[in-house]
């Protein structure tokens, strides 16, 4: 049995005793409102429970990296992220340690966020919206005010893996597309485990021009961030390390970029185009044949006909 405390914390926003869970609404949302103020996680948030077990302290969590998938693609004349998050957690101490314990967790949305998937050590989690419970419970972005889901992790061992799949709409302003993935990581970090980093991957299926990557840790705080890009036969995709220490956190990434259109880049192989190429070249050359055999044809018959003529009327 893990000697920790049945109590702890991930990514992002909040602390409130499990045995408040069922308190009435009003002072849930008091209690959410209070803890957004005290601590703001990263995009995965566990719930940390009142009770603390007497064995122990409650355990410090690391995540030395985690992986970032974005598909940027066209849909119905807009643009749509499709992002796949994969989180590796582990407890600071007690490396061979479990929870038996059921642990409430909340994670933010943007706006009109669909396709939600969560799973746990590849187990499918179900989840509920815990803003529509409980409308005041909104996390702020340097971009807007996002929802939040919530379900409830158990059995966790050391380590624990998170995947999370969500897609939404992108944001326009001014003629750009936007999108921001929240990485406040601070929890995280500690002078024994200083350092993690985010490997974002984002994968344009569109054409795109003017990209731009930015961190921010407020709403005007904006500092840019440099980026490697790799241009394929139907798409762009650029590769984004973001590096958080315990004594310097960078703050939430921000993509801004403009599309040229929301189609996606065509996908015509070299080979097709060779294939292509070929099949117009022997349709000239076969062309090209029968207008030579048509008149070498018919010079024959003039010639023919020619000397049957003089035959017939032989000269004086």
């Amino acid at each position: 049995m893990c000697p920790f405390p049945t109590c702890r914390e991930c990514k992002t926003i909040k602390a409130i005793p499990t045995n408040q869970l069922q308190m009435n609404k009003k002072t849930v949302s008091t209690a959410l409102i209070l803890s957004l103020i005290i601590v703001t996680l990263t995009n995965i948030a566990i719930i940390r429970s009142a009770k603390a077990n007497a064995q122990g302290a409650s355990p410090q969590l690391t995540m030395p990296v985690e992986y970032i998938n974005y598909t940027i693609t066209p849909i119905n004349g807009t643009l749509w992220a499709k992002i796949d998050g994969y989180y590796q957690i582990y407890f600071q101490t007690q490396p061979n340690c479990s929870f038996n314990s059921v642990l409430p967790m909340v994670y933010p949305m943007p706006p009109q966020t669909t396709n939600i998937q969560v799973n746990l050590d590849n187990r499918g989690l179900s989840w509920s919206n815990y803003t529509e419970a409980y409308p005041e419970a909104l996390h702020h972005t340097a971009v807007g005010d996002w929802w939040m889901i919530y379900c409830l992790l158990d059995n966790l061992e050391n380590p624990f893996v998170l995947t999370i799949h969500y897609e939404h709409p992108l944001q326009q302003i001014n003629g750009s597309y936007l999108f921001l993935y929240d990485l406040n990581i601070t929890p995280y970090l500690s002078p024994q485990n200083s350092s993690s980093t985010a490997y974002f991957t984002v994968r344009f299926e569109t054409n795109i021009t003017n990209i731009q990557t930015y961190t921010t840790k407020t709403d005007t705080e904006w500092n840019p961030i440099s980026f490697t890009t790799t241009k394929n036969e139907n798409s762009t995709v650029i590769s984004i390390p973001v590096q958080s220490q315990f004594d310097d956190v960078p703050g939430d990434l921000v993509v801004l970029f403009t599309a040229d259109q929301t189609a996606p880049l065509p996908a015509f192989p070299v080979w097709a185009v060779a294939s292509v190429l070929f099949a117009v070249l022997l349709a000239f050359l076969l062309y090209w044949k029968r207008q030579k055999i048509g008149s070498l044809s018919g010079l024959s018959k003039t010639a023919k006909s020619t000397s049957r003529h003089e035959a017939a009327n032989p000269r004086v």
